[in-house]
């Protein structure tokens, strides 16, 4: 019996998808596999020097930095090992992982991928690779085997009303349609978008109630690519548990285009839905291809207003591209359209990331900015041309961590950001609203 470890280093705080779902496939062809999500836990040492396969999730970028020391003491531990990297960001740091020792990785729809890995080292197989590096092909999903991962309580909590909700995670969908020239999908996926099968996800959801769950975040980078196919899985999770609540990820594109399916999401439980807004300049936003407009983003406020549903936006506050001036006008806006407690402080200071394959090499003010790729930092390095930028960007992040250890609330923040910002005090009053609910795990990437 092939002895696996699967091993995630962060999530956003999410209990992961990522784990269970291959674990359920590995258990079902008799491997013996144990999770370990090291975002609440410690790595077993025992566990990993008896394990033959030990395969790391990859979906994002912090969790790929954090990973790396972590594959070296896996090999320290056990020289032996067969090593793994799966999810987003493998493919796309695949040169750097097999310096590292990492033998085989696996992107796109990674299931199919490890379970004929296992099959073949159970074989005799041990070839560094036969399965494709990155596989776009239709999945039949098993219903996910959360077993042996760490209970909700020890993941992020839903805020709303002075109260504490367990959260739980689950996927409807992966990959994506669009083309924006900043995401790290775009590389992997090219375009392409694959769904869950609806009775995995309701489930997955109802083993998730049954742990104590009364909040479900869906991860899908667009609920709205299927706008059916999600249409229909809210209804039935409403239908089966009337009381639990949820949150989606929708573009402001798309909640423009199906705002007629906006209602449903308010009588099926949602309670908000965040949006990558990342910018409120139209140059910016046709660089990155997102395909809304500043104006499209005030409609969608009002739309989302008037149908009785939050929205969360997110940004990218500083790119090549970022004035001090704009980054005043963004505070400003956020004022007047009464979002300031709709946003996470971070979301005020996050910089641009120039994952490898980006679509962001494609402009040529770009290609003249960046310096080599930074295999270690897992990106492109660049310098804002005006370094008074650079420097607010630092001075933004320092602020918003050092409040956020006092535990300051997002109105405080705000209004101290905007004091750096502006230089000078706020001319308004910001009053805290408890009753925005949001999840107590800050937006990296």
């Amino acid at each position: 019996m092939l002895k696996i470890l699967l091993i995630s280093t962060y999530e956003l705080g999410r209990q992961p998808f990522g784990l269970a779902s291959p674990a359920a496939w590995l258990r079902a062809v008799g491997s013996k596999v144990t999770c370990v999500d090291l975002a609440c836990s410690v790595l077993p040492s025992a566990a990993v020097e008896e394990a033959d396969l030990a395969a790391f999730y990859l979906p994002m970028h912090t969790a790929t930095r954090l990973a790396v020391p972590v594959i070296r003491k896996v090999r320290a531990l056990n020289p032996g090992i067969r090593l793994c990297c799966y999810g987003l960001y493998a493919p796309m740091n695949e040169t750097y992982l097999r310096g590292l020792g990492v033998e085989t990785v696996l992107g796109g729809e990674f299931e199919q991928g490890l379970r004929d890995l296992a099959a073949r080292l159970e074989n005799g197989d041990s070839a560094p690779q036969r399965e494709p590096l990155i596989s776009l092909g239709r999945q039949s999903f098993l219903a996910p085997d959360r077993s042996g991962l760490p209970p909700l309580r020890r993941y992020a909590k839903l805020l709303a009303n002075g109260e504490e909700k367990l959260v739980g995670f689950t996927e409807a969908s992966r990959g994506c349609k669009h083309f924006c020239r900043h995401c790290p999908i775009v590389p992997v996926y090219n375009g392409t978008f694959r769904v869950v099968q609806q009775k995995v996800v309701l489930e997955d959801i109802r083993q998730q109630v049954a742990a104590g769950a009364q909040h479900i975040t869906f991860g899908d980078a667009d609920f709205f690519n299927g706008p059916a196919h999600a249409a229909a899985i809210v209804a039935a999770l409403h239908a089966e548990h009337p009381s639990v609540t949820y949150d989606v990820t929708i573009k402001i594109e798309h909640l423009l285009r199906h705002q007629d399916l906006l209602p449903l999401l308010k009588r099926t439980g949602c309670l908000f839905v965040t949006s990558a807004v990342e910018s409120i300049d139209d140059a910016v936003l046709e660089k990155l291809a997102k395909g809304h407009t500043r104006a499209d983003f005030i409609q969608a406020v009002g739309i989302m207003r008037d149908t009785g549903l939050l929205l969360a936006p997110t940004f990218v506050t500083f790119t090549p591209w970022t004035t001090r001036r704009g980054y005043r006008e963004l505070l400003e806006l956020l004022v007047d359209l009464d979002l300031v407690e709709n946003v996470s402080p971070i979301q005020l200071a996050i910089r641009l990331l120039i994952p490898a394959g980006s679509l962001l090499l494609e402009l040529p003010e770009i290609r003249e900015i960046v310096g080599p790729f930074d295999a270690a930092a897992l990106s492109y390095r660049w310098r804002h041309g005006d370094p008074a930028v650079d420097e607010l960007c630092t001075e933004v992040q320092g602020l918003i961590q050092r409040e956020e250890r006092h535990k300051a609330g997002r109105a405080e923040i705000f209004a101290k950001i905007w004091e750096l910002a502006h230089e000078r005090t706020p001319d308004f009053h910001l009053a805290s609203r408890a009753t925005i609910p949001y999840l107590n795990e800050p937006w990296y990437c």
